[in-house]
C-alpha cells in the first residue's frame, strides 16, 4: 500500500466545496480513508494554510468553522515529520514555488509515494510524483 501527501489545494477544495474540484478531491480522500494500509499525510504548513483559507473565504468569517475543518483533517491525516534539514532540502529543489517545494520536502520526510495536487505543473521537478485527484483515483483503481 502507498503513502500519500495531500496538497493544500485539494483540502481547500473539499473544505470550501470549491466546484468543479471538490468532487474528485473528496473522492480521493474518502477512498484513502477506507482502504487499509494507505497512509495520508499533510505538511505542517498546510494546516495553517487550510485554517486561514477556511476562515478568510468563509462569509461571514467563522473561526469555529476553520477550527472544525482542521480538527476534521486530523481525524484521518498525519502531519509529516519535518525539521530544519527538510527545509534545507526544499530550498535546494529546482522549483519556482517555494510552498510547493515545502510540500515535496514534507512528502520526502514521510516517505510519501505521491503528492495529490491540482497544481501538477509546479511539481514537474519534484522527486515525488505528483498526481491530480483524477490521476490519483486512477492509481487507486489499479
Amino acid at each position: 500500500m502507498a503513502r500519500w501527501l495531500l496538497d493544500t489545494d485539494v483540502l481547500i477544495d473539499v473544505a470550501l466545496n470549491r466546484q468543479p474540484h471538490a468532487g474528485l478531491s473528496s473522492s480521493v480522500i474518502d477512498i484513502l480513508q477506507r482502504r487499509d494500509g494507505e497512509s495520508l499525510f499533510v505538511a505542517w504548513h498546510t494546516v495553517s494554510n487550510l485554517y486561514y483559507n477556511a476562515y478568510d473565504l468563509q462569509r461571514p468569517r467563522d473561526a469555529t468553522f476553520a477550527r472544525a475543518t482542521v480538527s476534521g483533517l486530523l481525524e484521518y491525516a498525519q502531519i509529516a515529520p519535518t525539521g530544519t534539514d527538510d527545509l534545507r532540502f526544499a530550498l535546494s529543489l529546482p522549483m519556482t514555488d517555494f510552498e510547493d517545494a515545502m510540500q515535496v520536502a514534507a512528502a520526502r520526510a514521510c516517505d510519501a509515494d505521491f503528492v495529490v495536487t491540482r497544481n501538477e505543473k509546479d511539481f514537474a521537478e519534484s522527486p515525488t510524483p505528483a498526481l491530480t485527484p483524477a490521476d490519483a483515483l486512477a492509481e487507486l483503481s489499479r
